[in-house]
């Protein structure tokens, strides 16, 4: 099995990662030239599905560099990070990681969520992508941005394409326009010739702008 090691971490290529790289090469010219210079680098997916959606609301509306440094005083000040020891540390303690005030309340009503069982977390894995979204913007603070993120890296998801990700926007805009403005409506054109790997071209996408590991 090959393994990423961003970061120092090994992780399992997603199953679908390496026929997804193939299909893309030989479909697009652009992921032709794109995916070679990142070798054995794949998406690493994580397994808690709380951590994973607290980590999107961290991520939202931020760059990657201030996104990273904001969890990693998170999981300085609160080093378990389930549920119970996200409601114990508050929302002031939250906030002082570098987090809005709103983030914090957003985090906090997630632990909320799962702690007393009012998502069906077991069940997401069973579920179509449309489905989990459904249920996940239910949550405050959960958008549809921050689902489809949940999508990508939790549930590994192979045809995820977040419009509403200004990276991707920025990336087709790019990679695929020289740099002019891009909208929706170009993006899915762009994108039909991806699936159904969109997760895939995406993060290359990501990676090409980028030297930061998306997570």
């Amino acid at each position: 099995m090959v393994l990423s090691r961003e970061n120092g971490d090994q992780a399992p290529v997603p199953p679908y990662w390496e026929e997804a790289k193939a299909e893309l090469m030989k479909r697009d010219r652009i992921m032709n030239r794109l995916i070679p210079q990142f070798g054995d680098l794949h998406l690493v997916g994580h397994d808690d599905p709380f951590i994973t959606l607290a980590r999107a609301i961290v991520n939202q509306q931020v760059t990657t560099q201030v996104a990273n440094a904001a969890w990693a005083k998170l999981l300085e000040t609160c080093p378990k990070f389930t549920p119970a020891a996200v409601q114990k540390t508050g929302a002031a303690a939250l906030a002082g990681c570098g987090l809005s005030k709103r983030k914090a309340e957003y985090i906090l009503d997630l632990a909320d969520h799962f702690k007393n069982k009012k998502v069906h977390a077991a069940q997401w894995a069973q579920m179509d992508d449309e489905a989990v979204i459904a249920e996940l913007v239910q949550i405050r603070g959960i958008t549809r941005w921050t689902a489809e993120m949940f999508l990508i890296f939790n549930l590994l998801r192979p045809n995820v394409l977040p419009l509403d990700d200004s990276r991707l926007i920025s990336g087709i805009s790019q990679n695929y326009f020289s740099g002019e403005p891009v909208s929706r409506s170009d993006a899915r054109e762009v994108s039909a010739n991806w699936e159904p790997f969109r997760t895939v071209a995406t993060w290359y996408l990501w990676r090409s702008l980028d030297p930061v590991p998306v997570k």
